[in-house]
């Protein structure tokens, strides 16, 4: 429990912001679920078509640092490589 006025402005700072973090980090699972369904069901143009936007939702994700950089770009790298080789077949 926060004693002074100063902790209990902060405990509630930090649970709007845990609010927000979390509503974030389901839109980056949503997104990464949403591609893999298009591949997984052989929907490349989809997939194509939603790569773009992928691509953005993850990038801003990372700027508000709820993912690691990297860990996005491994992602949006793995999937744009399955599109690829998807679309030879």
């Amino acid at each position: 429990m926060p004693n002074t006025k100063s902790a209990i402005r902060r405990e509630k700072r930090t649970h709007a912001q845990a609010l927000v973090n979390r509503i974030r980090k389901n839109k980056y699972k949503s997104a990464v679920k949403k591609m893999s369904t298009y591949l997984n069901a052989g929907k490349t143009k989809e997939a194509n078509d939603f790569l773009p936007k992928f691509h953005s939702q993850l990038m801003k994700i990372v700027k508000t640092g709820v993912i690691n950089k990297k860990t996005a770009s491994r992602k949006i790298s793995k999937f744009t490589k399955k599109i690829n080789n998807s679309k030879k077949k």
